[in-house]
């Protein structure tokens, strides 16, 4: 399984521990949002200086503040900086009570918004000169835009049908917070596939991510998912997803339960079509440093797991 970690710590030393620890463990990325050390590219391009395979994601990077032009340069920077490939740039809309109550700016039409940030930015990462003239964005990028020293591949955070044909159509996939497997099943791989094939593109990432913790009283490790992922219960965008997939709260989206069960559950979201699972490890129960490292120990074996 290609399993990653959410990644983030308090100083940039330790983004770098963490995520060397986690390339040693054999896990394939982390994940970092957007608010890790006030901005996460600067302290992950360092970590991405200290390993060698690791992915390293952002997810996810707000698109109403940063113009697609500046974050296209902002990603070719942190390429650069970390001397190989393994930047990947994961953007999204946010939500209205970021993006209106804490930037002060319109939130009334960001689907559209999205796509068109999403047009700009990916043109951009393949190299091309973009003229542009949206409602939203407008760019003009002949030479303001620095070379890339790698790829750096573009995932939205796409839970609407709007944004999963335009992550389809336009980047090299999604990367999903509190999708259950059923919501994956039914609503995002289709649509995303379809736009996909339809554009001509190659087959996209569903990068999913969900609080895992193994442990074996479900009511606990349920209760510790509410303690630590109550506030997406009230976002809109998380309800919706959280209704397709079966789930009435984070609580109950989350992969809790002993070995066996997690296993099982983590294989559902492979065959429900995720191609990537971004575990959020969740402390629970009255000792949650053995919680976590039972949970670590879980994933990292099933990380590193070699068939025949």
């Amino acid at each position: 399984m290609r399993i990653g970690l959410t990644g983030g710590a308090s100083t940039p030393d330790k983004i770098v521990q963490q995520a060397k620890r986690a390339e040693a463990d054999g896990f394939s990325s982390l994940w970092y949002a957007s608010i890790v050390t006030g901005d996460p590219l600067t302290p992950m391009a360092l970590a991405g200086r200290e390993t060698s395979t690791i992915e390293l994601g952002t997810a996810v990077l707000q698109t109403y503040p940063c113009h697609p032009l500046l974050q296209a340069n902002r990603a070719a920077s942190a390429a650069a900086t970390m001397g190989r490939p393994g930047l990947t740039l994961g953007i999204g809309p946010s939500h209205e009570s970021v993006v209106r109550g804490v930037y002060g700016m319109s939130y009334d039409r960001p689907g559209r918004n999205a796509e068109e940030y999403i047009q700009i930015l990916a043109a951009l990462l393949h190299g091309q000169d973009v003229d542009f003239d949206g409602e939203d964005w407008t760019a003009h990028s002949a030479g303001s835009m620095v070379p890339l020293p790698h790829p750096v591949p573009v995932l939205l955070s796409a839970l609407s049908p709007r944004l999963l044909r335009v992550a389809g159509q336009y980047a090299d996939g999604t990367v999903l917070w509190m999708a259950p497997a059923k919501a994956i099943d039914g609503h995002i791989a289709p649509r995303i596939h379809a736009a996909a094939a339809e554009a001509g593109r190659p087959a996209p990432r569903i990068v999913a991510g969900l609080p895992i913790a193994v442990h074996d009283d479900v009511t606990e490790a349920r209760n510790a998912v509410a303690a630590t992922a109550g506030s997406y219960a009230g976002m809109p965008n998380y309800q919706r997803i959280l209704e397709l997939g079966g789930a009435a709260s984070p609580a109950d989206a989350a992969i809790v339960g002993n070995e066996s069960s997690v296993r099982a559950q983590l294989r559902s979201l492979l065959d429900a079509g995720a191609t990537d699972i971004w575990a959020n490890i969740v402390r629970a129960g009255p000792d949650p440093a053995a919680s976590a490292r039972r949970t670590r120990a879980l994933l990292s074996e099933l990380a590193t797991e070699r068939h025949p």
